[in-house]
């Protein structure tokens, strides 16, 4: 630990993104990456942009793409806020709107950025324990708070929950902030942006890293009543005035405009999605229901742990959380067709294999 840093750090524990090997020919199931390219349009959106006025500063308010995504929900520029990736912008909605004198709420298995950003910011938490079928319960959260952070789809789970269950929990909750992480949303879940306009409490955030397959890109976004994203603008100003480059912000409304292959292409991670969890169960898994891009599997018989292993021999890389409650589960992410099919005739050839060993 070096005497230079700041104390405020030292006990900072950071969040540990999944492994991006730089090894030719893995198939790459650890990071929900969309398996599809982005579509042609921003493709072409991102060319046109490599000129000379790259010299320039891009649009520090974004306000082609935030249009376009107004445009989408059928709300106002003054309701979209961005930034650099869904993980930026949370970090703000934390900074924001999130530290007050009673502890924030979010569930005890859930996406591992959350109790980083308290830790950084100094914003005291509760976790909330998910039932034993890693289920949110609402009422769970009815309770004094300093706000309360739900992703939905939850991750590493991917189980979802209704746009009614999320009214109730706002109709009780009038008085703090209640942030919707939906970076999954795209894949079979119920939004809550159509809320927007009944709760002014309400902040959903998005990302075109998943659904748009632009995880490499880094942009995403909030929506809320203006009030909500006037606070994150102060904070945003306060730390970057240009957080979207003239790249992302191409690319990102290009993405945003192009439904017809949005849509193609996540009916495809569905599709694939489903096909892969009859064929998990198939061959011993239990298979949490899932609404994202990635299922969260546990084999009765095998660990965890081992079956990642001998997966990464095979060149297939899967995530494992070392974390209380789910360390013997794995998340893996949605791939092609082709890359499912590969996928799990490894894992009869791993399953059987051992199961025969342990037989004799």
């Amino acid at each position: 630990m070096n005497e230079l840093w700041s104390d405020c750090i030292r006990s900072l524990e950071p969040y540990t993104p999944g492994e991006q090997p730089s090894i030719a020919g893995l198939i790459k199931l650890n990071t929900n990456e969309n398996p599809y390219p982005p579509s042609p349009a921003v493709l072409s959106a991102l060319q046109s942009m490599i000129n000379a006025d790259l010299r320039l500063y891009p649009d520090p308010e974004g306000c082609a793409l935030k249009q376009a995504i107004a445009e989408m929900y059928g709300l106002r520029q003054a309701n979209i806020f961005l930034g650099n990736g869904s993980d930026e912008v949370l970090a703000h909605a934390f900074h924001a709107l999130l530290k007050h004198e009673r502890p924030i709420l979010f569930p005890d298995v859930t996406y591992g950025f959350y109790p980083v950003y308290c830790a950084l910011y100094g914003i005291e938490f509760e976790t909330i324990p998910l039932d034993d079928e890693f289920q949110v319960h609402i009422m769970d959260y009815i309770r004094p708070n300093g706000g309360i952070v739900l992703a939905n789809p939850n991750a590493p789970t991917g189980i979802a929950l209704s746009r009614s269950q999320l009214r109730i929990l706002l109709e009780k909750c009038p008085t703090s902030v209640v942030v919707i992480d939906e970076a999954y949303v795209d894949f079979g879940a119920e939004s809550a942006v159509s809320l927007v306009n009944d709760f002014p409490n309400l902040l959903v955030i998005q990302t075109v890293s998943k659904s748009r397959a632009l995880a490499g890109l880094r942009a995403g976004f909030a929506i809320g009543n203006s009030d909500l994203i006037d606070a994150l603008n102060i904070v945003k100003d306060c730390f970057n005035s240009y957080p979207l480059d003239r790249l992302a912000l191409a690319g990102a409304e290009a993405a945003i405009c192009d439904l017809s292959y949005f849509n193609a292409t996540r009916q495809q991670v569905v599709n694939s999605r489903e096909w892969l969890t009859m064929q998990l169960m198939d061959i011993g898994f239990s298979v949490l229901p899932s609404k994202a891009n990635f299922l969260f599997v546990m084999h009765k018989l095998q660990p965890a742990q081992e079956i990642q292993h001998q997966l990464r021999q095979r060149n297939i890389l899967v995530r494992h959380f070392p974390k209380p409650r789910v360390s013997n589960f794995l998340r893996i992410s949605v791939g092609t067709a082709e890359q499912c099919e590969m996928l799990v005739h490894a894992l009869r050839e791993i399953i059987v294999s051992d199961t025969s060993e342990v037989t004799c």
